[in-house]
C-alpha cells in the first residue's frame, strides 16, 4: 500500500522527512483515516508513511497558565481520562468520549481528527466554541492561527505538504464558564454526527455574559451562530429566550440532505440540540450523563508512548519486523506494506484474529499493541517491530484458558464464532483493568464489537460470569 514506511523518533526527523517528500508523504499517528484512504485508492499520490508515534513528549495535556495545550498524540481516551479535561474542557471530553469505541479512542488522535477536516468530526466543533488555536510546524519555523481560520472547505485545511500540526490549545473554562456537546447520530456508538453542537457559556451569576455555539455536519465547514449567540447577551436562560435562541441557531445553516439526514431533518434537530444544551446549561447538568469510570480497554500504561527506539527506522522489503507475538520473540522478513492484521493472519501465521469489516467497524480483528487494545485492520504493520503483540491465541496461559473463554463456552455466547475473537480480546482487557465492571461498563467496552447472530445477551451475560470467575480466583 505504500512504498516507503519510516518510524521516527523525533518531531525534527519527521519535519526532515516531510520536507524532502512533502506531498508524497503523510504523518501517521493513530491511522484511523489515513490507512483506510490508501486502501481505498482516495490518496493516489502518497507513498511514504512517516509514524511519529514513538516520539516522546508529544502524548502529553498541560495546563499552562489558564490554557490547556493538547500535544499531536494526545488520543481520544487520553482526553477522555483527563481529570483536568472533564473539569475545564468537558465539551472537548463529551465529544472525545462519542469518537467510534475503546480500540478506536486508543489510537485516534485529536489533532489526526481536525486534519481530516470533515465536518463530522466531532472534536471540531467544542475545540472551535472553546476558541481554540493550533501550531502548525515545519524545517521554516512554527506558526500559530485559530482554528477557526484552519479549515478552507470539506476536507481541505491551510497546512502545508512540509507542516505537522504540533500542538492545540484553549482557554480552560472557568468557575463562571459552562459548557456542553450534543451528538445526534444513527446508532448509539461507532456513529458519524448527523447533527452535533457544541455550547460554551460565561455567566454574572445567571446572566449570559459570553456565548459561543458551535455546529457540525451542517455546512462544509464547523460553523458559529453569530445571531443566536448574541441573543443570549445581557439574558437570563428563561425558556422564553433558549427557545428564541436555537430557532435562530437553526436558521443559520444551510444543510444539505444525505444518506444520513435530510436538510430539513439536520435544521430541525439543529434546534433540538441546541435547546436541550443550553437547558442543561442553565439547570447546570451539563455533566449529567458523563460515565463513572469508563472502561479504556488500554492497560497500565495509558496508551502513552513508552520504549524509545534508539534510532529511526526506514522499514523496507526483507527487512524484519521484530517483535514480541504473545510471549515469543519473531523476526519475520516480509509485511512491510501491510495492515497488522494482514500481517498477522498471512505473515505470522496468527489466522485466530479475524478480519470482518477491515475499516475499525466490527472489532473482530482487536489485538493488543504494547498492552492497548486495537483495531490491528488500522495498523500498519511496521508499528510492531519493537512492539508486544498479544492476539486472541496468546490469552490462554499453559492450556488453561482465560476466564472470559470459559464464561463464552459455558454460556453458549458463541454461533458463528467469526466475532468472537475480538469480543474476547475487549473482554481480556477490561476484566484486567476492572475485575468487577458493571452492565453498563461491560456494554460500553463492547462498543466497537459487533455480533450479527446472538443478539449479544448471551455475550453479556458471558462478561459477567467472567467477572465472577476472576473474583473467585483473587
Amino acid at each position: 500500500m505504500w512504498s516507503r514506511y519510516y518510524t521516527v523518533t523525533s518531531l525534527t526527523e519527521a519535519l526532515e522527512l516531510l520536507a524532502e517528500y512533502r506531498e508524497r508523504a503523510r504523518i501517521i499517528a493513530g491511522g484511523t483515516d489515513i490507512i483506510l484512504e490508501i486502501e481505498r485508492g482516495q490518496r493516489p499520490g502518497v507513498d511514504t508513511l512517516i509514524d511519529i508515534t514513538r516520539v516522546p513528549g508529544l502524548d502529553e495535556i498541560r495546563l499552562h497558565g489558564d490554557h490547556i495545550r493538547l500535544g499531536a498524540l494526545v488520543t481520544h481516551n487520553h482526553i477522555v481520562a483527563s481529570n483536568l479535561m472533564v473539569k475545564r474542557a468537558l465539551p472537548l471530553a463529551q465529544a472525545a468520549w462519542e469518537v467510534g469505541a475503546p480500540q478506536i479512542r486508543n489510537r485516534g488522535t485529536v489533532a489526526g481528527n481536525l486534519i481530516t477536516a470533515s465536518p463530522a468530526n466531532d472534536t471540531i466543533t467544542p475545540l472551535i466554541a472553546l476558541g481554540a488555536q493550533v501550531t502548525l510546524s515545519s524545517m521554516e519555523g512554527e506558526r500559530t492561527g485559530p482554528l477557526a481560520q484552519f479549515y478552507t472547505g470539506v476536507r481541505r485545511t491551510v497546512m502545508r505538504p512540509d507542516e505537522i500540526l504540533t500542538s492545540i490549545s484553549f482557554p480552560a473554562m472557568g468557575e463562571n464558564e459552562r459548557g456542553i456537546f450534543l451528538k445526534l447520530g444513527l446508532r448509539r456508538a461507532q456513529a458519524i454526527s448527523v447533527v452535533n453542537a457544541a455550547v460554551v457559556l460565561t455567566l454574572d451569576k445567571a446572566v449570559v455574559t459570553r456565548a459561543a455555539i458551535a455546529l457540525g455536519s451542517v455546512a462544509p465547514t464547523i460553523i458559529r451562530t453569530p445571531t443566536a449567540e448574541q441573543s443570549l447577551m445581557r439574558q437570563k436562560l428563561t425558556a422564553d429566550v433558549i427557545a428564541h435562541a436555537a430557532r435562530l441557531a437553526a436558521a443559520t445553516p444551510s444543510p444539505i440532505d444525505d444518506v444520513r439526514g435530510s436538510a430539513e431533518y439536520r435544521t430541525e434537530m439543529v434546534r433540538v440540540l441546541v435547546s436541550r444544551a443550553l437547558k442543561l446549561l442553565a439547570e447546570n447538568k451539563q455533566a449529567e450523563q458523563w460515565p463513572h469510570n469508563p472502561p479504556m480497554l488500554w492497560g497500565p500504561n495509558e496508551a502513552h508512548v513508552s520504549g524509545k527506539l534508539p534510532q529511526p527506522i526506514e522499514h523496507q522489503d526483507g527487512q524484519p519486523i521484530e517483535t514480541i507475538l504473545n510471549g515469543q520473540k519473531v523476526s519475520i522478513q516480509s509485511g512491510q506494506d501491510k495492515t497488522l492484521l494482514r500481517f498477522l493472519r498471512e505473515d505470522a501465521a496468527m489466522p485466530g484474529t479475524k478480519e470482518g469489516c477491515a475499516e475499525g467497524e466490527c472489532g473482530a480483528c482487536t489485538v493488543f499493541l504494547d498492552g492497548v487494545a486495537v483495531m490491528s485492520c488500522m495498523v500498519a504493520a511496521p508499528r510492531a517491530h519493537g512492539a508486544e503483540i498479544v492476539t486472541v491465541e496468546g490469552l490462554s496461559v499453559d492450556g488453561h484458558l482465560h476466564p472470559i473463554q470459559e464464561a463464552f463456552i459455558e454460556q453458549g455466547a458463541v454461533q458463528c464464532g467469526y466475532c468472537t475473537p475480538g469480543f474476547l480480546m475487549a473482554g481480556a482487557k477490561l476484566l484486567e483493568e476492572n475485575p468487577q465492571p458493571t452492565p453498563e461498563q461491560i456494554q460500553q467496552s463492547i462498543t466497537g464489537n459487533l455480533c450479527r447472530c446472538t443478539g449479544y445477551y448471551k455475550i453479556v451475560r458471558a462478561f459477567a460470569e467472567a467477572s465472577r470467575k476472576v473474583g473467585e480466583v483473587e
